[in-house]
């Protein structure tokens, strides 16, 4: 065995991994990274980048032909063949050169294998060929594993091969008739694709589609995938699943009722990727979420920390790097004697986490949030108004699509007089989150807010609505 030290060891070379990493090398620290699979992680091959590629040419294709004019230019339909080829390419045919020599540009280490702590700052790599090298931090230790998709025990689903979001977003064919077990984003966001694609899709929500996001962005995408054709069927539940010898799936449902697909996809939730990292060796609990405080801290181990999915606090890629950069800069202030700005928005805390989470659903139409529901607002303690209004009566919206349909949602913390969530649906809205999310990280007063003038015509515009309908 051989061994190395470092003074920071990342186990993940993910979009997490890779900019913790980057970011105490920029403090003047050296670090290595530890993967098992690709460089640039879940995100890069199998989730954020190929998924919405999949989506994007369904999207423009709509939008071509909400407008008059444009949509008697298009004579034809989505080819799928060259949907998939341009996804190869955004998951960069499941290649991770350039990841590789990313890192090697940085000044970052990459040892390829699978990584167990063994003891306190001590991770042992143990490669493909069976060799193991054995690295020492000098500081920290960081977990940045990610997270899988969980496989509920239904009797006959794992025998059954289903797919997950990897299969999903790698298929090579598309289905003829496509199963969803799940209502959430990657349940609602791949039914919208294989829909598009040309597959017969059946999406078994049982609690609803896109649960956790105010109720008339579920009911908006659930009425929009039903109009293209996607049996949705909400309250539904798989009791047991059976693949034949012919590659056909048969999902028996609670209530008897049988659905027959070539292929099935479950998306039901995720778990961390902690299984076998070693956690045992250090008296905590393999394959658990890992409990960090602000600065992404396992309290009880000063050498530990986990960012990204492997905390549970904020499963998006987004939100992942933003604790990258948090725990990176909160890393290199301890090693080098600095302040450690912990307090509320502080440099080195993840306050966003709780506060204002920016999401962005790429549905038809889109869900863009950020901060909280006026639910879990409430569930907060908070005294608050929402404020709703029509995204289609903007006379931007109206100029963007012809039967633009849509919904805006503004959450006002009452005491504060600010806005503490915000969700938008409708076509494009993404590009209009991070308005609402400065808003919200800058508690803007409401008073100040009437001064920052939407330009018109733009969908921009429903901030002055939602303040003239407040009362401002």
């Amino acid at each position: 065995m051989t061994g190395t030290t470092y003074d920071v060891i990342v186990i993940g070379a993910g979009p997490v991994g890779e900019n913790v990493a980057d970011r105490v090398v920029r403090g003047g620290l050296t670090a290595a990274v530890v993967e098992r699979e690709l460089v640039g992680g879940e995100c890069s091959y199998w989730a954020c980048m190929p998924t919405k590629a999949l989506l994007r040419g369904a999207a423009a294709l709509r939008a071509v032909r909400h407008v008059p004019g444009a949509r008697e230019a298009v004579t034809g339909d989505l080819d799928p063949a060259a949907v998939l080829r341009r996804r190869d390419s955004f998951a960069s045919n499941w290649a991770d050169d350039g990841q590789v020599s990313w890192l090697d540009s940085a000044g970052i280490a990459l040892h390829r294998g699978h990584g167990r702590i063994t003891a306190a700052r001590t991770v042992e790599v143990t490669g493909g060929d069976g060799t193991t090298t054995s690295l020492t931090a000098r500081h920290a230790v960081v977990v940045a594993t990610g997270s899988g998709a969980l496989v509920p025990d239904i009797p006959g689903l794992r025998a059954a091969a289903p797919w997950t979001n990897r299969e999903a977003a790698a298929a090579e064919e598309v289905p003829r008739r496509l199963a969803v077990i799940g209502g959430g984003v990657v349940a609602a966001e791949m039914a919208t694709a294989f829909v598009s694609l040309g597959s017969e899709v059946t999406v078994l929500a049982r609690d609803g589609v896109l649960p956790h996001a105010e109720p008339f962005a579920g009911e908006l995408v659930t009425r929009s995938l039903r109009e293209a054709g996607v049996s949705v069927r909400l309250g539904a539940e798989a009791a047991s699943v059976q693949r034949y010898g012919d590659g056909t799936v048969r999902l028996t449902l609670t209530g008897g009722d049988r659905i027959e697909a070539d292929e099935l996809l479950v998306a039901v939730g995720r778990t961390p990727n902690t299984r076998d990292i070693g956690l045992d060796a250090i008296g905590l609990t393999p394959g658990s979420w890992l409990i960090v405080d602000d600065t992404l801290r396992v309290p009880g181990h000063e050498w530990l920390y986990a960012a990204g999915d492997a905390n549970h606090r904020a499963l998006l890629t987004h939100q992942g790097k933003y604790q990258a950069r948090a725990v990176g800069d909160a890393i290199v202030a301890r090693a080098t004697g600095a302040r450690v700005e912990d307090g509320r928005w502080g440099r080195h805390a993840a306050t966003a986490d709780e506060r204002a989470v920016p999401q962005v659903v790429f549905t038809d139409p889109e869900i863009a949030s950020v901060g909280l529901t006026a639910a879990a607002a409430e569930a907060a303690g908070l005294r608050i108004r929402v404020v709703d209004h029509d995204l289609g009566a903007v006379a931007g919206a109206a100029l963007h699509a012809d039967g633009y349909r849509g919904q805006a949602r503004m959450v006002v913390d009452e005491d504060r007089q600010v806005v503490v969530g915000f969700t938008l649906a409708g076509p494009d809205v993404g590009e209009l989150l991070h308005a609402a999310t400065i808003a919200v990280v800058g508690e803007v007063p409401l008073d100040r807010l009437w001064h920052a003038v939407p330009a018109f015509p733009t969908v921009s515009e429903v901030w002055l609505r939602l303040l003239e309908a407040y009362g401002r």
